[in-house]
């Protein structure tokens, strides 16, 4: 599957650093009605968001979100914790989030975000720190370099698996990036061994 290309973001962040947070509050499992990727953007961390009777909440932090302005989420530790729901980057990229950073990310969560075109960023503590003490500071992540540059802060390095990488720069998800090989393939078969 194809989809925007990942080279380099310049966004404002927003903050939530709380830790332990799971992808039911992402996307509450009450909304997992399609295997459809687009519309869960409006369900993103809806009992954040919404009362019980579906009211916006006056006191939730997301009143201040700008999904023009803020496409990189700096979150608490264990981020993407709970079950695997493949839904939750979904949510998130749909609701315009593009990088999500963290000082601690949860595995199986990371995996379906690399997959889905969602660049979950690990940084080390004190970038982290840094990061959640400053909401709304504008930061670069350049996937090409590794690279996360804060605004008069300085700059951090990260890790992102070479394949899941190439695939976020290329804009493609893993079949994407076989599908692109076709030609190679074919001209391997009908070479002379």
């Amino acid at each position: 599957m194809s989809r925007e290309p990942f080279s380099k973001l310049t966004s404002r962040t927003f903050v939530l650093s709380q830790e332990n947070i799971d992808t039911d509050q992402i996307i509450p499992a009450r909304f997992l009605t399609s295997t459809l990727r687009d519309g869960y953007g409006k369900a993103a961390f809806y009992d954040w968001r919404y009362d019980a009777n579906g009211r916006p909440k006056n006191s939730s932090i997301f009143n201040g979100y700008n999904r023009e302005t803020h496409k990189i989420l700096v979150a608490g530790p264990n981020f993407g914790c709970g079950s695997s729901r493949e839904h939750a980057p979904w949510a998130l990229l749909d609701f315009g989030f593009r990088v999500v950073i963290s000082s601690d990310i949860a595995d199986i969560f990371k995996s379906n975000a690399l997959k889905n075109g969602l660049l979950p960023v690990t940084v080390d503590d004190a970038t982290h720190r840094r990061l959640l003490a400053s909401p709304g500071i504008e930061v670069t992540v350049d996937l090409e370099n590794e690279s996360v540059t804060i605004e008069g802060l300085g700059e951090a390095h990260f890790k992102v698996e070479p394949f899941a990488r190439r695939c976020l720069i290329d804009g493609v998800d893993p079949l994407g990036h076989l599908l692109n090989q076709v030609a190679a393939i074919e001209a391997y078969e009908r070479a002379d061994r």
